[in-house]
């Protein structure tokens, strides 16, 4: 079902560089483009998850200006994609928000910029997602990547996106639009 389709950008809990876990910040442009790209795409929803209020705080004011200040009527179209956004501390508030929407749990779709054991293809992945009744949650990570915990708690993990090189370090931005594109765009099939 293509209309239950929501991406959520985590930034607690993250793997720091050290393994430990840690609270990434969130950027301007992340929240700015995903939400483009959720819109894009006509997901339900986009989700930006900080547990710091601070972090909480700056994006709220940053959503008031182009949602209702001058920037809704200065870029209407980005005022149009930023309404998709919604800010939540923790991934548990997400899924009790979907819930609340849906009325059920949705399946989750762990996405990793390493290979893990039993991954899907993005075929695979895009055969679940037409199939099932269910809504779907594509969670992205920040920092070096989304931990163990959130790991088990998923339904599905999607194999990481591989370019023709060695070199493996988009921007989760970047990352979020292929994932998504392959996922529900129109035209994604794999190339060899």
């Amino acid at each position: 079902m293509l209309d239950k389709i929501y991406v959520a950008l985590i930034h607690y809990p993250i793997k720091g560089k050290d393994g430990s876990i840690i609270s990434t910040a969130v950027t301007n442009l992340d929240v700015h483009d995903i939400a483009r790209t959720a819109r894009t795409y006509n997901l339900k929803g986009y989700y930006v998850v900080t547990n710091l209020k601070a972090q909480r705080d700056m994006v709220e004011k940053m959503l008031k200006f182009w949602r209702e200040g001058f920037g809704s009527q200065y870029n209407p179209s980005r005022a149009e994609s930023l309404k998709l956004v919604r800010l939540k501390p923790y991934l548990e508030d997400v899924l009790e928000d979907i819930e609340n929407i849906e009325k059920e749990r949705p399946l989750i779709l762990f996405t990793s910029a390493k290979k893990r054991e039993n991954s899907v293809s993005f075929e695979e992945a895009k055969k679940i997602i037409l199939e099932t009744e269910k809504p779907v949650l594509i969670l992205l990570g920040t920092g070096w990547g989304l931990p163990d915990e959130i790991l088990v708690i998923s339904d599905y993990v999607i194999e990481p996106i591989r370019g023709k090189s060695d070199f493996n370090h988009l921007s989760v931005r970047a990352a979020a639009a292929i994932i998504i594109d392959r996922l529900i765009g129109e035209n994604y099939t794999r190339r060899d």
